[in-house]
């Protein structure tokens, strides 16, 4: 199993039966097909759809049916075409049960930058500014280092996408919690040492007792 399936199948078991969820392009758009049988989440997508389903078969696009990276999507029975204003209602106003998306760093203190390095050509920041301030639980799905630097640090230096607002970071290596006091390590992947972990991630770690294996 490789990094991102591994990361995706994880965050799939964050998934509570009537979630409303919002995933990111990347890893997050590959949880939807991991989620639990017998879980029912609703899929919003932040350009104005409701009740998104997984990618298409080859052939079955329509270019009028994608999600907010331009991916196409399917749609299920009860699916609902919203404009924008509506769509970002349901982003600002605390509806969006769970959102989870990628990162370029993440913090102790739960601080999240996502959407630019300076000196790079960028579009915009999208809807991730409204998402992780709206959703009740946000979940940063990423790959724990870039070309073996940490991803997890003491303090971001990108240009915050959020301040405080991470509650959860899973990474091929570990699950971390934000907490009061810095980040957890909740679960660990048992091809991974601790020291291993350690020497990877920049932020200091916060060792249970008792450290459970990643649960896929």
């Amino acid at each position: 199993m490789d990094a991102k399936e591994l990361i995706a199948r994880r965050a799939a078991l964050e998934m509570r039966d009537g979630d409303v969820v919002n995933l990111g392009i990347g890893i997050p758009a590959l949880v939807v097909g991991y989620v639990p049988g017998g879980i029912h989440i609703v899929l919003h997508s932040e350009n104005g759809i409701v009740g998104t389903g997984p990618r298409p078969a080859a052939g079955e696009e329509s270019d009028y049916v994608v999600d907010a990276g331009g991916g196409h999507v399917s749609v299920l029975p009860g699916a609902a075409f919203i404009d924008s204003a509506t769509s970002f209602g349901i982003a600002r106003g605390g509806h969006v049960s769970l959102t989870v998306l990628g990162a370029l760093q993440v913090d102790e203190e739960g601080n999240l930058a996502n959407w630019m390095i300076p000196g790079r050509k960028v579009m915009g920041m999208g809807g991730a500014m409204d998402l992780v301030s709206g959703a009740r639980r946000v979940i940063v799905t990423m790959e724990h280092t870039n070309k073996g630097a940490p991803k997890i640090l003491k303090r971001c230096t990108l240009p915050l996408t959020a301040a405080c607002a991470v509650d959860t970071v899973i990474t091929e290596m570990c699950v971390l919690k934000v907490t009061p006091e810095g980040l957890l390590l909740e679960e660990i992947n048992p091809d991974y040492s601790l020291e291993q972990v350690a020497a990877a991630t920049e932020a200091r770690l916060i060792i249970p007792d008792t450290l459970r294996h990643m649960r896929v």
